[in-house]
């Protein structure tokens, strides 16, 4: 299954209670199958006890406690050393297993190794901390219906598992939900991967025709050969079929195998994006001799083509489209890993408010429930391996991350907002030397999904050759922040260094940024230590407007990603006055407070009228000559102090408008900023007091 996210909960595991549930987005339903999120009852301790799985183990003392959960943030986030190590979790399953069905179990993610057990019999072994993975528990289940469960998952490190190292912490837990999936004897398997069993490949879209071939890996627990119809349809917002496939299939027994169909869509309705993101219901179904319906998976894409172009940028359907992205990342103040749907959709709402096009989700596979959302929003992804700044030489590494891959690819393949396949961030070269590994992730990302480019976040000049593995690239860069990437007024040269460096034709930026804490504030602002414990907010919004100035401008930059669009958890950093904490989100980690520089884009990328006095916060103040900066996509802008007009003003450049060296007076100060927007006056202000 890929994505079976719903608000609706069921607390009973009595399989004749469990509710057929209809999954939005990019998730599956199916009208033969039944399933259910399983959040309460879940016993977990921090002991690590080596019968624990087994049926009859006392539990009683163990604590309750529902999922999502996970461990290490409570620490982490103060910037502290957090746990990383073994916990148990153990529940009781009422499955009396009904003939001609079959039980699976799926885990969105353990962080990030787990074990599962049933009845004390070993259903598997996973490693890897973001993917999902599903086991059958139809040969285990116990005649009486009862059935315990057991789970010991670890975040131990694991010198084979990614990421070895990096800038945030690898909490562990059972952090996304877990469900109980009942399926036909004969089945879209659930276990390829944790897959949806079904791959919609887009081999080919123009406006006038869609090509898709599609992949279905079919189970058969029956001990004899059966003859099925398979059938392939998309249906449109209407649930009017509009193209569809039947094949009539063998199906072996006992064995899992794929099938192949091919789709034509005539004239298709093009996901084109923010601007029109548009959505087939895309059907698969095995049907009986007899026409009777055996197994279906529903699930929901949309067709879309896209490369990039040195001059023209990112093409989407043919037609040049602004990438103009955002970094994120899953954690949550006082929650680390353990997020909610809710929490998924505010992150997705400020970063459409503020005109985004673009997330790349770093630096992990992130849930797919916010893969669906960022589908259903027209919002471009950019999906991510966890290899972060270094790999281990051994093979057990090389497999582990193959098979990380593999989770990621055949868990979304079928998300029509993932556009690439990323495969590092930060590896330097010689930690050790990267090249085979990567190249051979390169081409498995290219076998298994031909239709869209592998890409990888690199900052390094250093063997160039690294950097010509992956079919894109993107540069992380931090001009006016790292003293390595030098100032501000060197962008213009690098920029193009970077290009030559890879002899590339284009590029994206995957980061760029700098630190900012909403209490910290300076007129006119100077460049501050990164690691110090200054970091006013005035210097993170003059960093992101250079950067934004240079490569807007700089045809073959295809797309930019700022780093971070929310603050978040860094346990090693003790700087900006926050231990814990990467300070470079345009938003705080709480997501209460949008940082001035949220403005700036906003003005910038968004068709929603904008008017915004940055330096609000800066209310004490003890210098009477002020610098006052305005971000609007207004006109023309004018600013009043104390009732009086200091002029109106044109932007100077990039929705920026500059009333330099105005007088404040002892005490309170206030400043109003009015303009006309599409008709309409907008205003906004603030107060500042002038201390004597």
């Amino acid at each position: 299954m890929q994505s079976m996210n719903s608000r609706v909960i069921t607390t009973s595991l009595t399989l004749s209670l469990i509710i057929t549930l209809a999954i939005q987005g990019g998730g599956v339903e199916g009208s033969t199958r039944t399933l259910i999120r399983i959040d309460q009852g879940w016993k977990f301790t921090f002991e690590d006890i080596k019968t624990a799985q087994q049926p009859d183990f006392d539990d009683s003392s163990w604590q309750i406690i529902p999922l999502p959960h996970n461990w290490g943030w409570e620490d982490a986030q103060r910037g502290k050393p957090y746990r990383r190590g073994p916990g148990w979790y153990r529940r009781i399953l009422e499955i009396k297993p009904s003939q001609g069905k079959r039980y699976f179990i799926r885990f969105e993610a353990a962080g990030s190794v787990a074990d599962v057990y049933l009845n004390g019999k070993h259903l598997g072994h996973h490693r890897g901390a973001f993917g999902a993975f599903c086991y059958e528990l139809t040969p285990h289940l116990n005649p009486s219906g009862t059935n315990v469960l057991a789970v010991r998952v670890s975040n131990a490190p694991e010198s084979d598992v990614a990421p070895l190292s990096g800038d945030f912490p690898v909490y562990g837990g059972l952090y996304r939900p877990v469900w109980l999936i009942e399926t036909p004897e004969i089945c879209i398997t659930p276990l390829d991967h944790g897959s949806p069993g079904v791959a919609w490949l887009q081999t080919s879209v123009t406006k006038t025709q869609a090509i898709l071939d599609v992949i279905v890996q079919i189970s058969n627990a029956r001990r004899q050969r059966t003859n099925l119809t398979l059938v392939c349809q998309l249906l449109d917002r209407q649930n009017n079929p509009i193209a569809e496939t039947i094949e009539s299939i063998v199906s072996q027994p006992r064995i899992t195998e794929p099938f192949w169909a091919k789709v034509i869509v005539q004239n298709p309705h093009l996901w084109h994006g923010r601007k029109d993101p548009y959505l087939y219901k895309a059907v698969v179904k095995l049907m009986a001799p007899d026409n009777s319906l055996i197994d279906e998976v529903i699930q929901y894409v949309g067709l879309r083509s896209f490369t990039v172009d040195p001059e023209k940028g990112f093409i989407l359907n043919g037609e040049p489209y602004p990438v103009r992205g955002v970094n994120r990342h899953q954690d949550r103040p006082d929650k680390g890993w353990a997020i909610s749907e809710q929490d998924m959709e505010e992150d997705l709402a400020l970063i459409l408010e503020m005109g985004a096009t673009a997330v790349r989700c770093a630096h992990y596979q992130h849930s797919s429930y916010f893969y669906s959302l960022c589908d259903r929003a027209g919002l471009l992804v950019w999906a991510e391996l966890p290899l972060v700044d270094r790999i281990d030489p051994s093979e057990k590494f090389a497999d582990t991350s193959r098979r990380q891959l593999l989770d990621l690819i055949r868990q979304n393949i079928n998300h029509p907002s993932i556009f690439a396949w990323s495969l590092y961030n930060e590896i330097r070269p010689n930690t050790p030397d990267p090249h085979r590994l990567l190249l051979d992730l390169h081409n498995l990302a290219r076998a298994e999904d031909p239709t869209r480019p592998t890409i990888a976040a690199t900052c390094t000049l250093g063997l160039p050759q690294m950097n010509r593995l992956t079919s894109w690239l993107g540069w992380n860069i931090y001009p006016g922040w790292y003293p390595e990437w030098g100032s501000l007024d060197e962008i213009p040269r690098r920029l193009e260094q970077y290009r030559k460096s890879a002899r590339l034709l284009c590029y994206c930026l995957s980061e760029y940024g700098a630190g900012a804490n909403i209490h910290h504030h300076e007129d006119p602002p100077k460049m501050p230590v990164h690691n110090g414990q200054w970091h006013p907010e005035e210097w993170q919004s003059i960093v992101h407007e250079a950067v934004w100035y240079h490569a807007s401008r700089t045809p073959y930059i295809w797309g930019t990603f700022l780093w971070n669009m929310f603050d978040f958890t860094s346990y090693w950093r003790n700087e900006g006055g926050v231990p814990g904490r990467n300070d470079k989100g345009i938003v705080t980690y709480d997501r209460k407070t949008r940082k001035d520089v949220f403005y700036f884009y906003k003005a910038n990328w968004s068709d929603e009228p904008t008017l915004y006095i940055t330096s609000r916060r800066y209310t004490e103040r003890t210098n009477k000559i002020a610098n006052v900066k305005v971000y609007s996509n207004a006109k023309e802008v004018d600013l009043f102090l104390n009732g009086k007009s200091l002029g109106k003003k044109t932007p100077e450049r990039d929705c920026i408008f500059l009333w330099p060296q105005v007088t404040l007076s002892p005490g309170e100060n206030r400043l109003e900023a009015r303009a006309m927007i599409n008709g309409k006056v907008y205003t906004d202000s603030c107060t500042w007091t002038l201390k004597e």
